[in-house]
């Protein structure tokens, strides 16, 4: 049955080589089985995505891959470091100074990939 299965995101490329850049110089992410049809990034807890060729655009409107995070400041300062640029949003839990929104239970922040996916970084509260 389904709820037995393993799952993976997927992620599309225009440009693999150019993605692929960016998820590991920028991010850190270390690919595990590299084939024609893609990339698995595998991460150290057993979970794994995607990154595949595709023709088709990245609607970017929505979260495609969300990273859970013990302490989301140092995670979006790292990255600012790398030169990614968080997005902004017009709401009252978004705080534009840290790109950081914060809700009941969680706090999040989100930036684009090269290829225009929507990444989130959460930092669950327990609120």
């Amino acid at each position: 049955m389904l709820s037995q299965a393993k799952i993976h995101a997927t992620i599309p490329a225009q440009d693999l080589a150019r993605a692929r850049t960016f998820y590991e110089a920028v991010l850190g992410l270390k690919p595990g089985n590299v084939a024609p049809g893609g990339i698995f990034y595998e991460m150290d807890n057993g979970n794994r995505f995607l990154l595949f060729p595709s023709s088709g655009r990245a609607s970017g409107g929505h979260t495609q891959l969300g990273f859970t995070v013990d302490d989301i400041e140092a995670e979006v300062g790292a990255l600012r470091q790398k030169g990614v640029t968080f997005e902004s949003y017009d709401m009252p839990q978004f705080d534009a100074a840290t790109s950081i929104a914060t809700f009941p239970g969680t706090r999040s922040a989100w930036f684009k990939d090269t290829e225009g996916n929507l990444l989130g970084i959460a930092q669950m509260t327990g609120g």
